[in-house]
């Protein structure tokens, strides 16, 4: 298949399963949630050749075999620590409530932070305000207050 969390895997599969059954079901990672299946809640976001995609909405086919797949359970491997700088700014500003959309909230922030870097600028409030995920509890002062600094810590 592809390299997964820095492992390649290889899966015997159909063509039209969706990626996130592939990652939940088969590999047995549970770090991207299911929340709607279409890409709107964001919820099992995670990070393609290190860019944010939603694997709910993407069968396994499109999937190409140098493609890189992060998910949340990877990502402190990026910065060869045991949490990744975002991920413990979201424990210094305790922004999980039921904590349903928290991985896909954090792997949306790693890519956007990225992305700002990769422009040669600084993450905006601007950028934050595309950041679409969807939080049911409405943790957003905190999620937005948890990247400005998890920023800061890399």
């Amino acid at each position: 298949m592809t390299l997964h969390n820095g492992k390649r895997v290889t899966v015997d599969i159909e063509d039209d399963v969706r990626l996130l059954w592939v990652l939940r079901d088969v590999l047995g990672v549970t770090g991207p949630k299911y929340g709607c299946g279409l890409g709107v809640c964001q919820a099992c976001s995670s990070h393609v050749n290190g860019k944010a995609f939603n694997p709910c909405s993407v069968p396994v086919k499109d999937i190409g075999a140098d493609d890189e797949i992060t998910t949340i359970e990877g990502l402190p491997d990026i910065v060869g620590r045991d949490l990744h700088p975002m991920q413990e700014a979201w424990l210094e500003y305790d922004v999980a409530q039921c904590g349903y959309c928290q991985s896909g909230q954090i792997m949306t922030a790693v890519a956007k932070v990225r992305q700002a870097r990769e422009e040669g600028r600084e993450i905006t409030e601007a950028d934050l305000d595309e950041i679409r995920n969807v939080c049911r509890c409405g943790t957003y002062h905190r999620i937005r207050q948890a990247i400005t600094a998890g920023v800061k810590k890399y």
